[in-house]
């Protein structure tokens, strides 16, 4: 047995030199990607929650806001929701007293009004008049963006 005693130039030192591997194993990056997409389509359809409602497009710019608005909808068969709960016309006036009296009166409640395109303005100037008289008088009407001018 002989020991190759070379220079080592061009060579790794202990034995024969290996060209390096230019190929890239791509089967751990398939599937994490293959778990990420399975997370994405179990939580996709949980993150939207909420009453249905088909809203008016408009150009306006979102707003920025520090506290947690309030939610109230009006579907399109005029069910008024606070978030989820759906209420009656009586127990929203009453709801909504309770929502004013709770609010800082340094940084009022903002209400996000979100109603169906389909529905009667008068309901809607109706809910918003029962804002009016509870005190909550930061609010906001929900729409959709567009891009184009009516």
């Amino acid at each position: 047995m002989g020991m190759n005693m070379g220079s080592g130039i061009g060579r790794r030192s202990g034995g024969r030199g290996r060209a390096p591997m230019a190929e890239i194993n791509v089967t751990p990056f398939v599937d994490v990607m293959l778990v990420l997409l399975i997370i994405f389509m179990v939580t996709a359809p949980l993150l939207v929650s909420g009453v249905p409602v088909d809203l008016p497009e408009s150009r306006a710019n979102a707003l920025e806001q520090e506290q947690e608005p309030v939610q109230i909808s009006i579907d399109g068969e005029g069910r008024v929701f606070i978030e989820d709960e759906e209420l009656s016309r009586g127990a929203l006036a009453s709801r909504l007293r309770d929502i004013a009296a709770d609010q800082n009166p340094d940084d009022p409640r903002q209400i996000m009004l979100r109603g169906d395109k389909t529905l009667d303005y008068g309901l809607i100037m109706g809910v918003m008049g029962e804002l009016n008289r509870a005190g909550l008088n930061r609010v906001s009407l929900v729409t959709t963006g567009s891009s184009e001018t009516p």
